[in-house]
């Protein structure tokens, strides 16, 4: 399997950021890491050797990225108006940076989906909720969809604006609905076992119904639990069977 560590110096963040690039052709698939992990807890945790028959056989090109939730809310010491100020910034990176990274590598054409479980589950819906023109589905997997369970009780407009269960509920945007309508793949994930949240995603699911966008909802058994084992059964069964 190729593998490439790649990097740069950010505008948007104003640091150093990693990116990992396994495999050679196909849909590109944005992986964002879960709580205060970085761009290589994926391969660390075994997941990229679970889908690396994927990988090998040119169905997925994997892009793997750093978060810098311990610059933002998971960052106790931090005031929250700048955590999130912080996160807006990292949300640009993603769109202004990433994406066209994305594009050398691939083709302007080719589909990007992007995927993360737990906190990455979060940002994953909301990266495709707030640009569904760049990003063009998402594998969510054992997410929550309000971001006020990492904020402490803090609320602002930015912390509204990146909450896809505050903020979808309220967007009427003929446009942008239409291209969440526009065939894209939305597969909302979760397991039924401990720290696991299926009601959470049956809310985001309840919402996208709503609204008339097309999603997969899938409730697993309670021997799935919140954790690594859980997301390497996910991850390659839906890479399987729905790409």
């Amino acid at each position: 399997m190729h593998r490439e560590l790649r990097s740069w110096y950010s505008p948007s963040l104003q640091k150093e950021m990693p990116v990992a690039v396994y495999g050679h052709y196909g849909f590109a698939l944005l992986l964002i890491p879960t709580a205060a992990a970085d761009y290589l807890e994926y391969e660390r945790f075994q997941l990229i050797d679970s889908i690396r028959p994927h990988i090998e056989s040119g169905k997925v090109k994997v892009f793997s990225v750093d978060s810098i939730n311990n610059e933002s809310w998971m960052n106790k010491s931090m005031d929250p108006r700048h955590k999130a100020i912080r996160h807006q910034q990292w949300n640009d990176y993603i769109y202004n940076e990433v994406v066209p990274f994305i594009r050398t590598m691939t083709s302007h054409e080719t589909p990007i989906i992007v995927s993360g479980a737990s906190f990455g589950a979060l940002h994953s819906a909301n990266l495709f909720f707030k640009r569904p023109d760049l990003i063009h589905g998402f594998i969510a997997m054992s997410g929550v969809y309000h971001l006020t369970e990492y904020t402490d009780g803090y609320f602002d407009e930015d912390v509204y604006f990146n909450s896809p269960g505050h903020y979808l509920p309220n967007l009427h945007d003929h446009h942008v609905l239409e291209q969440m309508r526009s065939n894209r793949p939305i597969h909302i994930l979760s397991g039924s076992g401990a720290y696991e949240d299926p009601h959470a995603a049956r809310g985001l699911a309840g919402v996208l119904y709503n609204k008339g966008i097309w999603y997969e909802l899938d409730i697993w058994g309670s021997d799935k639990t919140h954790d690594w084992p859980t997301w390497r059964d996910m991850l390659p069964h839906y890479l399987e069977t729905r790409f």
